[in-house]
């Protein structure tokens, strides 16, 4: 297993030292933003007393062209903010990441699992896509990689037109000892059903025909679906302690309607949660419980990958 770094050290050494220096940063990103907010004030104000008193418009354009220049100057008034907690929060990460001998981005694009996961109908349909925090390397003698993605649809038409989130969560790979034989699709449980209700007998996922397997946990059997090309396999994949740490994870993290994929050499999962490895903080105080909280976080992640891989290999 991976041993982790203990967050007490890395505050008591160069990490630490770091975010001393950025105190003042982030005392000046506070002030910076709060200087925006009464220049936008200042032109806010004479704005909406000219629109109200003598601007020949009916009430409801008024009304809007104020909450537009309004919502305009708080995003701009709040860039300095954003600019310093990203700084904060990507040092934080590299210091984790460097001590697991790791390699951290905070911006990244798609990657090879991303693809997978989206070719394998692991994630739901989609009109756009946005990566960060991608953490990649070797952990244990695996080759690891994990990222988070935001999945965006447009919905609506004419003034209804939106963007609606569809997924938020940590795509995850990680190499086996040992490749598989076929491939089996741990899918949620009706992602794939027939037209009268019921899942599918088979799939065609990536150019392959997958069948479904029978599972052996009711519990697991409320969760997912299970595809495969090889009946053997999949079963040997159910073993309860597989199915206890994939279900495990899932309630640690607080999502839902997670999906696994073995096939080849490597476990890909897509999993549901809330936005990850925030550490990025404007109050230096809270620091130290950040550092943990990311730590903790990406242990719970690589922990259950690494663990998957043992049991394969047992």
């Amino acid at each position: 297993m991976i041993e982790y770094p203990d967050a007490d050290r890395l505050m008591a050494g160069e990490l630490g030292e770091w975010l001393q220096g950025q105190r003042q940063v982030r005392q000046d990103a506070i002030a910076q933003s709060h200087d925006r907010l009464f220049k936008s004030g200042l032109v806010l104000l004479p704005l909406a007393a000219f629109l109200f008193i003598l601007a020949p418009l009916p009430l409801e354009p008024k009304f809007w062209i104020i909450a537009i220049a309004a919502g305009g100057a708080w995003a701009w008034s709040q860039v300095p903010k954003h600019k310093a907690k990203k700084q904060v929060k990507t040092g934080i990460n590299e210091a984790i990441a460097d001590a697991l001998g790791l390699a951290y981005r905070h911006d990244c694009e798609g990657s090879e699992a991303f693809g997978k996961s989206r070719d394998y109908s692991m994630l739901p349909s989609h009109d756009r896509a946005t990566f960060e925090d991608m953490w990649a390397g070797e952990a244990a003698g695996h080759s690891l990689l994990l990222h988070e993605a935001h999945l965006e649809e447009r919905r609506g038409s004419g003034k209804n037109r939106r963007w609606v989130t569809v997924f938020r969560g940590v795509i995850l790979s990680i190499g086996f000892d040992q490749p598989f034989h076929g491939t089996t699709l741990l899918a949620p449980d009706g992602a794939f059903s027939k037209f009268f209700g019921g899942a599918r007998d088979s799939i065609k996922v990536d150019g392959q025909v997958l069948d479904r397997a029978q599972m052996v946990s009711p519990e697991f059997e409320d969760r997912f679906d299970i595809y495969t090309t090889d009946q053997t396999e999949a079963r040997w994949l159910m073993h309860p302690e597989y199915i206890e740490r994939i279900m495990a994870l899932e309630h640690s993290l607080g999502g839902k309607h997670s999906a696994v994929l073995f096939t080849g050499g490597s476990m890909v999962m897509a999993i549901k949660s809330s936005n990850m490895f925030e550490s990025g903080s404007l109050d230096h105080n809270e620091d130290a419980f950040l550092v943990r909280e990311t730590i903790g976080q990406f242990a719970r992640l690589a922990d259950l990958a690494l663990a998957l891989n043992r049991l394969r290999t047992d």
